[in-house]
């Protein structure tokens, strides 16, 4: 018998009774059927039998992320508790297995890739459908991969080697790319919108979308919780059926709160478990920790345009101000471990990139050579240092750490200032040295280099992923290159020379990745943490989660 979360039924009640100033949607796209809703059914099912919904298990999953969802357009989304939701009701054109390797979702095969890795041709299925009852259609596929750019959204360089697409049947879409694009394989790990519905009325679509994945959205709010139900006629259903019948997501930004809510059973499973927190979950005989190294890259970004921190040597002797291994050791271990360089360490050691040659750009602490530094480069004493960082407490401290080591070198005026997501979004791609000097960040990305090299560091998407505005023309034209180059080899050398510069020139200073972890009740099974940080595998061909 699953236990009963008062708190949560609590909630519910509030938001029903409409408190002032809450605004939460309630999604009307599901299909036909009798099962459409999820509710009903027997609680022994192994979930093999779709039928009418009448004998599938009627589990509940409560997962409690760091921060809730802004959209759930796949289109525009472009944060990952965002993207763990939508990733569960939308099915992708093509999606990783259990590790980083990739599998057939829409599509019905891998890609044939023609013209010198310019043409991507890829199958689409003829059984797929969205909730609505609208067949999944290639037009649909070529919309999903087209519109990111087309839109100007945030997420454009993703795909803008886009060069011209078609739909040469029902079920094939060719895409020819301006250029070679090593990476275009993993640019089609998207999740699959329905061109008509989202085309005529794109802001409806970002709070009630339609999909075709196995779960359907049944209520949500914005930077809060969002409840799924089991798509009880999903079309996918050759392994069966999810045995969860509802999941409710919901944001835990407290991080004790959160440890605190799965040793009392409230919660099912946590992400990121806190470092100092590790060995409480640990220690727990109800839960156990999985974890996995992720993707991803966490770091301290100067204002490279404007302000004091446009000298090189003001970046070197913030350098100096702090210990980052320190830092690292102290705020983010046994929860991530120390980065050297925007790459990932098992990307890294595939490319076979210099870690040891990078490790050594970092200086330890010194007071006496960043004192220096700031005098030879004229700094004034009283000058008013402002550091922004998200609502996350491994990267304040970072901040906090950098502000501690401006005040040691005889700053007085240093302010680290949290900022709420949206606030803090706006504000680092500004250029205005007023709202910031440094920002500390993180980013997941797909596990090839251009995710993170020409996403976080190139000149092309300043203003939008890059905040430093730096003038390494060269450098980021290296990016450009190897953007542009299907050549292994090639676009190592241009990785290597590019990241070297801007590395050398202090544009980041690279801090720590983090492991994705999850702390998971003893009552839940087949469920695993993955190196993608947006990847929350539920229902897959390898898995499908049960709540005892």
């Amino acid at each position: 018998m699953r236990r009963e979360n008062t708190r949560r039924i609590s909630r519910r009640k509030v938001l029903a009774g409409g408190a002032a100033g809450t605004s939460f949607f309630l999604a009307g796209c599901a299909g036909g059927g009798d099962g459409s809703d999820g509710g009903d059914g027997g609680d022994g099912s192994d979930g093999s039998d779709g039928g009418d919904g009448s004998d599938l298990p009627n589990q509940e999953l409560y997962f409690a992320q760091v921060k809730g969802p802004l959209d759930m357009d796949p289109v525009i989304i472009n944060d990952v508790p965002s993207a763990q939701i939508a990733g569960r009701i939308f099915d992708g054109i093509y999606e990783y297995d259990e590790g980083v390797g990739l599998v057939p979702g829409i599509a019905s095969d891998m890609p044939t890739v023609e013209r010198e890795g310019t043409r991507y041709i890829v199958p689409v299925r003829d059984d797929a459908m969205f909730q609505n009852g609208d067949p999944v259609t290639a037009e649909d596929v070529m919309h999903t991969v087209l519109a990111p750019a087309e839109e100007e959204t945030e997420n454009a360089s993703e795909v803008n080697m886009v060069d011209t697409a078609e739909v040469i049947d029902e079920t094939t879409v060719q895409f020819d790319l301006a250029y070679p694009y090593g990476a275009f394989e993993t640019a089609l790990v998207r999740s699959v919108v329905n061109k008509e519905v989202r085309t005529s009325d794109r802001e409806a679509y970002n709070t009630d979308p339609v999909s075709s994945g196995p779960f359907q959205l049944a209520e949500w709010e914005p930077e809060s919780y969002a409840t799924l139900e089991r798509w009880d006629d999903y079309w996918g259903d050759a392994d069966g059926l999810p045995n969860l019948a509802t999941v409710e997501f919901e944001p835990i930004e407290e991080q004790t709160t959160r440890v605190t809510e799965l040793e009392t059973g409230n919660v099912d499973i946590i992400e990121t478990i806190p470092p100092q927190l590790y060995e409480t979950v640990r220690n727990n005989e109800s839960a156990s920790i999985s974890e996995t190294p992720g993707i991803g890259y966490f770091y301290l970004a100067f204002n490279c345009g404007a302000g004091p921190t446009s000298d090189p040597l003001v970046r070197e002797a913030v350098d100096y101000c702090v210990s980052m291994d320190q830092a690292v050791e102290n705020f983010v271990e046994p929860a991530g471990v120390r980065q050297v360089s925007p790459y990932p360490r098992t990307m890294a050691e595939e490319w076979d990139f210099p870690l040891d040659e990078w490790g050594d750009i970092s200086h330890d602490q010194d007071l006496e050579q960043a004192q220096a530094l700031f005098e030879e480069a004229g700094v004034d004493m009283d000058y008013n240092w402002r550091i922004i960082v998200p609502p996350d407490d491994k990267r304040e401290q970072i901040g906090i750490s950098i502000g501690d080591g401006l005040q040691n070198a005889g700053f007085n005026n240093v302010e680290v200032q949290r900022l709420d997501w949206g606030t803090f979004l706006d504000a680092y791609v500004t250029g205005d040295p007023e709202r910031y000097n440094m920002y500390t960040l993180g980013w997941s990305g797909s596990p090839d280099p251009d995710a993170f090299a020409y996403q976080l560091l190139s000149q092309e998407v300043e203003g939008t992923t890059n905040g430093t505005f730096h003038e390494y023309d060269e450098a980021s034209g290296m990016l450009t290159q190897a953007r542009e180059s299907a050549d292994y080899e090639e676009r190592r050398q241009l990785y290597i020379d590019a990241t070297t510069e801007l590395l050398e020139g202090r544009v980041h200073i690279p801090a720590y990745n983090l492991k994705n972890s999850y702390g998971i009740h003893n009552s839940v099974s087949d469920f695993s943490s993955h190196a993608i940080s947006s990847e929350i595998q539920l229902f897959t061909g390898h898995n499908n989660v049960a709540v005892e």
